[in-house]
Order: structure tokens, then C-alpha cells, then sequence
């Protein structure tokens, strides 16, 4: 401690590792405040609300206060400070706000990023805002990056000047044990079977380690048998404070708890009594797919220094007992430290966040894992959807208001859409409701209603979020006020990528406005509406993706509150089932045709697109590829590996798909039908793709034909990704005395030398080499089986031909 202490006095950042139960989280900020070790402000930032919220309690209970006087915390919906606080404990995006509230952060000296090792993309975001700061605006404000698992080598790139510091703290010793698992049993008949075995064997509670929610309520419902005196308490985030209280809180005297937990209990949490650890060793995370905007639940294993975290909590208070459901080989093949959430997560808010910084793009700032640029790219394009930022990537005005509600981009984009009373006044719930979605419960309406009668499950928290919005806004908040008809059009404005349409009368199919499919189960009474607004949905294995919160919308609300949302335009294509030219006027909703007109005859370049549409919903393949026009492609694409300098046009087939317009459309002047298009030629077509000098060159340095010292011409074999092959009867070659070269001398043809009955003899790519050795092998049997043709002994040097010996002798 007094090393650590004189590295943050002298030292403007410092890393410290520390092993779970050295008191990082407790003991360090305590000793910070008792011995004013920094002159301003403290904050310290936790990754879970939990944690903040029970660090806070215990510290204010150490220093005999209650919370809020010198120790404090803020969360998202509640804050308990005053002004003699020196310690915040802050989550989420708290700390970032806290920065683009006021970038000199004139009253903090030191932040403090705990169990750092979590990494997700708030605390990621925060590093890269404090370490701006720190380089910019306070050269004397002082971060400590702390956890008991950290990438050292990554940080100490990041802050090669920061102060390293570890400790291995107080901890009792772990006895770990690895139970053999059958190939075919469930990880949950496992961890049943050994709670009732640990439970009888050994003393203390217990805390199980399961990936989400479901488990642990199937886990829950099988431990039947239990003593009585064994409470079994769940764990995890959508849990009340009080619930979640309840399970962290010791066991009165002569009663004893198994705990049920996600990751959230991995980390600043000393749940009391507990000295068994069982682990399943898996976690549900999030993945955001960028292609259609839908994040997907993945069940993996942890990585080792997650393990890590979840067996220290069994050596925190006595020695202890971690039972990992997995073999030791298994957990060495798992990475050191998982996988950053910046790296798999939505990035609409960080783009956001950038915007209101000023920073163009991520790279301006210092990062430890540099976002992904499909992921900002996705972003960037949702936001301007949103009307958040304009095609400059600048804030726009309703950009600047959504920093200053500190709420989700699209959550945003529905509060600032319209300055109408009604949806002022009915916004904010909209918005609380969606922070806080009732479980098990599809419809919003549903919940929004139920918060109007004052009978939601969590009515006084959505009702003081709603109120704190409300406050923001300057809006008029009275629960007399609220206007159910227009909440379906709000979450529209939030989220219209997402507006639904029953598919072919489907029930319980949807398309959704980005083209991804969506579904929910028949029986739900939205499952026959024509069209939803999907607010929370995700994407399953099977590709589609499941509907968890939605409401039923009335295009008709959609024209009244944003027409900007339907677009209108002539549509022309091929009508495969007809086998004729569809015309018509459509209005739609992204990929969502709401009303069709047919239109009259269309002009010839109505009709060139349509078949354009064709091609470019069915593939390359309805084009007539004759065997020339394919060998010109694979050339292109053997040119484009082989000759990287010149300037070659992308011919993959998504290129191609993705510009028709550019080699196909010029050749479909005329052309008035698919039959006849389908008989076209397109090797003129792609020539002209590759455009002058190209076009001229190609067949120089990439020849159809090798001509032969007899004369003769042998087509070239071309393939991407393969040597190109000439086959031609070996007798043909002779005084050929090196293998030929194409593609301005850098690629050799690999000779396939065939026998007179056009059988392989031989395969070289070095025909010197062969003349001079295993030509002689070849000869001895040739000669015997083709004694009417010439086998010379020095075929380097003797003449081509393709005649027998006969024919040369007349």
C-alpha cells in the first residue's frame, strides 16, 4: 500500500494488478480518502451497478457515514452524492458524460478504472477520452488501470510511462478439482449433481458459476432435495437491487445459501460465506452481426483469466474449493483474457460519443484495440439515418441534444424527433420502458399501459427515470398526459431499419425494413399484424431472428408524424413466375413494398434495368458463358494476382453483380427480352470492363494460345488460384529447351506433356531439367509402346514434330 499510494503521488498513471481479495476495490480508494492522497475529486469507475452500489455502501459503513456524504455513487437512474463527496463510484457511461460534460474534469484528480480486465466498451471508451485529456487539458490528472487479470504487455504499450505495481494480496489457498464429464451429459445435470454432493461433503455456501439466465432457473427448479436450511439465491443484472442484495448478503446463523450467478458475480463482489466455487465455465455474449444491425447471443467458453476471477472467490474468506466442470487441457487452450467488447459490439453510441469529441474518425485517440471499421462504418450510416449526424459525420442539432441526454443513439433519435406536446410529454416513458423491458412481455403496449394504471413491475424506477428525461427535455411530464396512439409511430423514429411486415401471410413471419427476416410464435396475438415496430429482437441459430419486444403500427401514423420514412419510386423487373416485364409505382419503407401501381409500358432503359434486377437477383449464371468468355474472366483474375501493379478492375462475382451497370448495360441497348439476352455473347462485354490500354494488353501478357515450334497453336489453361497448364503431345515440344514463359516473364507454363494418344506422361514446370533427366525413363517405355514415333536421345535440340516416322521418311 505505501508503494502504491507514493506511484499515484509521483506517477501520473499507474497500473496495478492485484489478486482477487487484495482489496483494489475497498481497501486502496479507502486509503486514498484517509490519507488525501489526491487534492481533488476521486472517481471510480465500475463496470456493473451492483458493484458500485455495495462498494459505496461498505466504504461510507467503514468511515462510520452514510453514503453520500465523503463516499458517493452514481448509477444510471439513481446518484447519491452531495458536496462533501471526495469518492464517486460511477458505471456505464457515466464517466464518459462526465468527460463531455466538462473536458478538464476541474474538480477530479484521479480516476480509477476497476476490474479493467472486463473491458467493455464504456470503460474502453472512457481510457481513450482521460488519456486525451490527460495529453491536452491536465497534464497533473492521474489514472490507475487496475484488476486482478490484466494484459500488461497491451497496457504498457498503451502507457509505456505509467507506474507498474502487483501484488498478490490476501487470499486463502484453492482447491481445484476437475470431475471427469461423459461426451453426451449437460453441463446443468452436472452442476445439479455436484451441488447436492459438495453441499453434503463439505461446509459453507456455495456459488455457481452458469452462463445466463435460463440456466440458472433450470439449475434452480432441479435442485430439489435440498435441506431446508439451504436458501438458493439467483444472481444476475435484471434482478431488483433487493433480490440481487439478498444472494450477496450472509446467511443468518445456521442456514446456508448455493448462489446461483452469471459473470456479474466474477468480479468486486465478496459474497459472504461462500468457500465453494463450481464453474461451468461458459458466459452468453453478445455479438452485433454489422450486415443487419441485429446482435446475436453466442454461448462460449470463458477465457483463463475469467476462470481466474471465478475461483478467487472461493479462497476470498478460508480456504476454499473451485470444481470447474471442464478439464484442465481445456481451459490452456482458452485465450489469456477475452475478447474486448469494442470489437463485437453495436458502435452507433461510441460514433456518437466521437462526434460530440470532435475526433473524425477512432484513430485520432488512443485505443487498446482500435474499433473495427466495417462496425463505425454501419454505425456512421445509422446515425445519419437517424438524423443525428449529417453526411459530414458533423453532429446536427438533434445530435447535440442526444449528447446531453446521455441516453442509447436511437432512444435519442425517438426524444428529439418532434417538439409536439404529446410526444414531449409521452417520450420520456417510451424511453424509460425501453431502458427497462419487462420480461416475457412482446408487446409494449402492453407495458406502457400497464405503467399508465400504475401497475407495472417496475413502476416507481420507470416513473423517476421518466421524470429525470422529462426534466431534460423541459417537457411537460403528467401521467394524464400520455398518448397511447403514437407510441407504436415513436419507436418507428427509433428504429426504422426495424419496421415489420407480415410476409406473405405468414403468421408470426416477418420482413423487416432492412431485409432481415424476423419471427415470433404463432400463438402471440401480434402475430397476424400486418406491420410491427420491432424494439428488441435476436438473432437465432437458425439465421432468422426472434422477436422479444414489439408493437403493432398503422402505416397511416407513419404519413401523418414522419412521411420522410416512405419513398416512392418506379420499379422494374423480371416477373420470373409470368415470364414477362413487371411495371409498377411503388411506395416503400426501406425494403418494404407498402402499395404498388402498375404503370404503363416502359420505356427501353426501364426495360435494360429490369433485366439488370434480373441478373442481379439471380446470379452471373443466367448469362451465356461460352467456354471463350470463361476463359477470358479467369484470365482477368490470374492477371489481377499476377500483374498486382496494373491497374485490373475487381472481377469477382459480387464486383461484377455490383457493376452492371459499368460492362453489362451498355451491350443491353436493344435488347428487349431475358431469351434474348441469355443468347448474347459477353465476352465483348467483359472486354470493355477492362477498358484501354488493358483490353489490348491482356492478350500479350496472358495469351489464349502458345504457339508451338511446329507451328501449331495449344490453348492456355487458366485458373485463379492455380499455375497456368498447356497440354500438348510431347513430341510437339522437342527444341523447346526451357519451359515457356508468360505475364511479362513472371509466371512459368507448367507443361503437361502427352503421350501420341493424348495421355499424360509427364507434368514439369522446368522442361531443361526433364530433357536432361527423367526424359530417359519416359523414352525407354515410350519407345517400346509408340515405336512408330520419334524418341530422340537429346530432345532439347531435335525438331518438333507431329508426325510419325514414316511420314517424315516420305
Amino acid at each position: 500500500m505505501p508503494e502504491l499510494l507514493s506511484a499515484v503521488q509521483v506517477h501520473s498513471q499507474v497500473i496495478l494488478k492485484a489478486a482477487p481479495g487484495a482489496g483494489k476495490s475497498t481497501h486502496f480508494p479507502l486509503q486514498l480518502l484517509l490519507q488525501a492522497a489526491v487534492d481533488g475529486k476521486i472517481i471510480m469507475l465500475e463496470p456493473r451497478r451492483l458493484a458500485a452500489r455495495n462498494i459505496a455502501h461498505y466504504l461510507a459503513h467503514q468511515l462510520g457515514e452514510s453514503v453520500g456524504q465523503r463516499v458517493g455513487y452514481r448509477v444510471k437512474g439513481e446518484v447519491k452524492v452531495s458536496t462533501d463527496t471526495k469518492l464517486e463510484i460511477v458505471t456505464e457511461g457515466i464517466l464518459t458524460r462526465m468527460i463531455q460534460t466538462d473536458p478538464e474534469l476541474s474538480d477530479i484528480s484521479l480516476l480509477i478504472f476497476d476490474e479493467f480486465h472486463e473491458r467493455s466498451i464504456h470503460a474502453d471508451t472512457a481510457l481513450a477520452l482521460s488519456l486525451e485529456v490527460q495529453d491536452v487539458f491536465r497534464r497533473d490528472l492521474k489514472l490507475v488501470i487496475m484488476s486482478a487479470t490484466l494484459d500488461q504487455d497491451a497496457l504498457g504499450q498503451l502507457m509505456p510511462d505509467a507506474a507498474y505495481i502487483e501484488s498478490q494480496g490476501r487470499s486463502f489457498p484453492v482447491d481445484y478439482r476437475y470431475p471427469p464429464i461423459k461426451p453426451n451429459q449437460g453441463f446443468e445435470h452436472v452442476m445439479v449433481a455436484q451441488i447436492h454432493t459438495l453441499l453434503e461433503r463439505e461446509t459453507g455456501s456455495l456459488l455457481a458459476f452458469l452462463p445466463g439466465v435460463t440456466a440458472i432457473k433450470r439449475v434452480a427448479e432441479n435442485l430439489s432435495g435440498l435441506p431446508e436450511s439451504i436458501d438458493i439465491c439467483p444472481l444476475y443484472g435484471q434482478l431488483s437491487f433487493q433480490q440481487q442484495q439478498a444472494a450477496i448478503q450472509a446467511s443468518t446463523e445456521g442456514r446456508r445459501k448455493v448462489v446461483l450467478a452469471t459473470n456479474i458475480a466474477e468480479t468486486s463482489l465478496t459474497i459472504e460465506g461462500i468457500r465453494i466455487v463450481i464453474d461451468s465455465g461458459l458466459q452468453r455474449i453478445a455479438k452485433f452481426d454489422v450486415k443487419n444491425g441485429v446482435t446475436k447471443l453466442e454461448q462460449t467458453r470463458i477465457a483463463q483469466s475469467s476462470a481466474e476471477q471465478r475461483a478467487g472467490r472461493a479462497g476470498r474468506l478460508e480456504p476454499g474449493i473451485c470444481v470447474r466442470l471442464y478439464s484442465k487441457n481445456q481451459l490452456d487452450q482458452q485465450p489469456e483474457v477475452p475478447l474486448a467488447e469494442i470489437l463485437s459490439a453495436d458502435l452507433s453510441a461510441l460514433v456518437l460519443e466521437l462526434a460530440q469529441w470532435g475526433a473524425a474518425e477512432p484513430s485520432d485517440l488512443k485505443w487498446l484495440d482500435l474499433p473495427p471499421k466495417s462496425a463505425i462504418e454501419q454505425s456512421k450510416q445509422l446515425l445519419m439515418r437517424l438524423g443525428l449526424i449529417d453526411n459530414t459525420y458533423q453532429l446536427t442539432v438533434r445530435g447535440k441534444l442526444a449528447g446531453e441526454l446521455g441516453v442509447e443513439p436511437r432512444i435519442a433519435a425517438m426524444l428529439t424527433y418532434s417538439n409536439a406536446a404529446s410526444w414531449q410529454a409521452t417520450g420520456p416513458v417510451v424511453a424509460a420502458l425501453l431502458e427497462s423491458p419487462e420480461r416475457n412481455c412482446i408487446n409494449f403496449l402492453h407495458s406502457f399501459d400497464r405503467f399508465k394504471q400504475g401497475k407495472h413491475a417496475q413502476q416507481k424506477e420507470v416513473y423517476q427515470r421518466s421524470l429525470a428525461l422529462a426534466r431534460k427535455l423541459k417537457a411537460d411530464f403528467s401521467l394524464r398526459h400520455l398518448d397511447e396512439s403514437i407510441v407504436a409511430v415513436m419507436l418507428a423514429t427509433a428504429f426504422p431499419d426495424r419496421i415489420a411486415q407480415l410476409r406473405d401471410r405468414q403468421i408470426g413471419k416477418f420482413l423487416l425494413a432492412n431485409g432481415h427476416g424476423a419471427e415470433m410464435a404463432s400463438e402471440e396475438r401480434l402475430s397476424t399484424a400486418d406491420y410491427l415496430v420491432v424494439a428488441d429482437l435476436i438473432r437465432s441459430h437458425s439465421g432468422s431472428s426472434r422477436i422479444f419486444l414489439a408493437a403493432e403500427l398503422e402505416l397511416s401514423s407513419i404519413e401523418q408524424w414522419c412521411p420522410e420514412l416512405v419513398q416512392s419510386h418506379d420499379h422494374v423487373d423480371w416477373d420470373d413466375a409470368k415470364g414477362r416485364l413487371l411495371a409498377e409505382a411503388q411506395k416503400r419503407i426501406g425494403r418494404l413494398v407498402i402499395e404498388r401501381t402498375a404503370l404503363p409500358s416502359p420505356e427501353p432503359e426501364k426495360m435494360t434495368q429490369a433485366l439488370l434486377s434480373y441478373v442481379r437477383r439471380k446470379g452471373l449464371v443466367v448469362l451465356n458463358w461460352s467456354e471463350k468468355s470463361k476463359q477470358l474472366l479467369e484470365r482477368i483474375r490470374c492477371a489481377k494476382d499476377w500483374l498486382p501493379e496494373q491497374p485490373w478492375p475487381n472481377s469477382s462475382d459480387q464486383a461484377l453483380l455490383d457493376n452492371l451497370e459499368l460492362w453489362l448495360e451498355p451491350y443491353l441497348v436493344g435488347v428487349s427480352s431475358l431469351k434474348t439476352m441469355q443468347k448474347m455473347d459477353i465476352e465483348p462485354a467483359l472486354m470493355s470492363y477492362l477498358s484501354w490500354p488493358l483490353n489490348q494488353k491482356i492478350d500479350q501478357w496472358l495469351p489464349i494460345d502458345y504457339m508451338l515450334p511446329t507451328g501449331t497453336k495449344k490453348k492456355i489453361r487458366y485458373q485463379q488460384g492455380q499455375e497456368p497448364v498447356l497440354s500438348v503431345r510431347m513430341q510437339e515440344m522437342f527444341g523447346e529447351q526451357v519451359s515457356p514463359k508468360i505475364a511479362q516473364g513472371r509466371k512459368t507454363l507448367i507443361v503437361e506433356l502427352l503421350s501420341p494418344a493424348q495421355r499424360p506422361l509427364q507434368v514439369t514446370g522446368d522442361l531443361a531439367s526433364f530433357w536432361a533427366g527423367a526424359y530417359k525413363e519416359v523414352q525407354k517405355e515410350m519407345k517400346g509402346r509408340y515405336p512408330k514415333h520419334i524418341w530422340p536421345d537429346d530432345p532439347a535440340n531435335h525438331v518438333a514434330t507431329t508426325k510419325t516416322k514414316r511420314q517424315l521418311n516420305s
